[in-house]
């Protein structure tokens, strides 16, 4: 368990850490930043474009960064004073990412293939479905039509379960193997 902190104080002189009100406000002002920032760019982006091999290369190199920033977070986790924040942090970061990745390309599939979808799909749309697919809350209203779409979504359900799983299980050990670097020991699970 972390020790109680005064708050008020500046970084702690010896470690250099900010106390914990102030390192989780950070965390959540970063956290609401990154998820702010992704899906204004979700937003703004002109995905206007009928996709090519080059979005398909882009789709793969998307989901190829989705990896390598979670690996830069279990690293950032691993130095950070407060690795409980910085996971919960991570955590947000990486889902967000895959998921705007996933709603992008679905809006672009549509676009490229009328009729993928059973309805045409908006940004919107686009990352509602994305939601419902990673929530496994099911549809009803919007559904993978085409063998293309029905792949990607196949694919978006193993990565969230990847995400889910194995990813939360390697920010529990980063975690805990960050407590343990600073001399703190995890609770008992």
């Amino acid at each position: 368990m972390d020790e109680p902190v005064d708050d008020r104080a500046g970084p702690d002189p010896l470690t250099g850490s900010v106390p914990r009100r102030r390192a989780t406000a950070v965390a959540l002002a970063r956290a609401a930043g990154v998820t702010t920032g992704l899906f204004a760019a979700y937003y703004l982006l002109p995905l206007d474009e009928r996709p090519t091999a080059a979005t398909w290369a882009a789709f793969v190199c998307g989901l190829v960064a989705v990896v390598l920033v979670f690996l830069w977070e279990i690293r950032a986790i691993l130095r950070s004073p407060h690795p409980r924040l910085r996971a919960a942090e991570a955590l947000a970061a990486t889902a967000v990412l895959f998921l705007v990745l996933f709603a992008a390309f679905y809006y672009l599939l549509e676009r490229a293939s009328p009729g993928t979808f059973s309805e045409a799909l908006t940004k919107t749309d686009s990352l509602y479905f994305t939601l419902a697919t990673f929530a496994t809350v099911g549809y009803g209203d919007i559904v993978a039509q085409s063998q293309t779409g029905r792949l990607v979504v196949m694919i978006q359900m193993g990565g969230g379960l990847l995400l889910v799983g194995v990813a939360a299980r390697v920010l529990v050990g980063a975690v805990q193997t960050g407590l343990r670097r600073q001399g703190r020991q995890p609770p008992p699970d």
